[in-house]
């Protein structure tokens, strides 16, 4: 079963990896970050609709903070997914998929502010650790020739402060429902905001473009099936194992951005090691703090899990 879990979550990783180099090769044919972003998260949308239509209602009524904080996370992903390639036109592959995998250090801030979690040495070591990673990863320690523009981080920080949105308002979510509610609910107030931001003339092209079947294939791997196989594995699997094998992510993003050009000097690599070895090591040994609400069995385990491997 545990096994099962690994392989679940490395497929899931792997689909979110290429979503990255997949949404460059849009961009790099003229489609606007937003418009990339929107359809990615349309075709998962569909993917979540299906999934929750097909589970049986529950006897009790979800309540309505399900929705507000399924909401809010979608709003997350939105940032998320945005910023994400923008980070990626401004710079690379590579590094926004490092800079966005900041996002637990970012959660770590929030739950210390919220008093949601004790301050430690560890804890602060990890913090400092993560930002020597970014200075290294983008030049910063270089003003005169830095490595990234500064869009280029503002947008891959900004899509981990999104993500950390998302981790929050799913994990506040899950307790109160089913996930499939919860991601319905999400991509669906996702899709909403999008569609409102971005540039109609594109969106509508997009559904007569020869480029469809890629916003598709983005969609399916980097929406769909990897949020559906993510959340299954998570079930199979411990928290440690999930942590360690979600960094495929990051690696399978840069090893496709090199694939398409991306350039990295071994300083960069030395710095994405270090952000990558610290975030796993956050996310083995942190506590999590116990819902307020009482959840439902099953799905108090994924809960759990999803946040500690975040």
């Amino acid at each position: 079963m545990r096994f099962t879990g690994v392989i679940l979550i490395m497929v899931a990783a792997v689909g979110w990896g290429l979503s990255g180099g997949i949404g460059d090769i849009l961009m790099n044919r003229g489609w606007d970050p937003i418009v990339i972003s929107f359809y990615r998260g349309l075709v998962g949308l569909f993917f979540f609709f299906i999934w929750f239509l097909a589970t049986p209602f529950p006897d009790v009524k979800p309540m309505a903070r399900l929705y507000v904080w399924s909401a809010l996370a979608g709003l997350g992903v939105a940032g998320n997914f945005s910023f994400y390639y923008f980070s990626i036109q401004a710079s690379s592959v590579a590094i926004a998929a490092t800079l966005m995998y900041t996002a637990p250090i970012f959660v770590l801030l929030l739950s210390f502010a919220l008093k949601l979690e004790r301050s430690t040495w560890f804890k602060w070591g990890c913090i400092t650790s993560v930002m020597i990673g970014i200075v290294l990863l983008t030049g910063a320690y270089n003003p005169a020739s830095i490595a990234v523009s500064g869009i280029g981080i503002a947008a891959g920080l900004a899509a981990g402060l999104s993500y950390t949105l998302f981790i929050f308002g799913f994990k506040n979510a899950s307790p109160l429902g089913k996930p499939q509610t919860a991601l319905t609910v999400a991509f669906a107030t996702f899709c909403i905001v999008l569609f409102a931001l971005g540039d109609h003339g594109q969106m509508a092209a997009v559904l007569t473009s020869d480029d469809l079947p890629i916003f598709v294939l983005l969609g399916v791997v980097g929406a769909g099936i990897s949020f559906i196989f993510y959340i299954y594995g998570i079930r199979l699997t411990t928290p440690t194992i999930a942590a360690m094998v979600a960094m495929v992510e990051p690696v399978t993003a840069s090893l496709f951005g090199v694939l398409l050009g991306d350039v990295l000097s071994l300083i960069q690599v030395l710095g994405m090691a270090v952000i990558l070895l610290t975030v796993v090591a956050l996310s083995t040994r942190r506590e999590i703090p116990a819902p307020a609400e009482a959840p439902a069995p099953e799905d108090m385990e994924y809960d759990a899990t999803f946040e500690e491997e975040q």
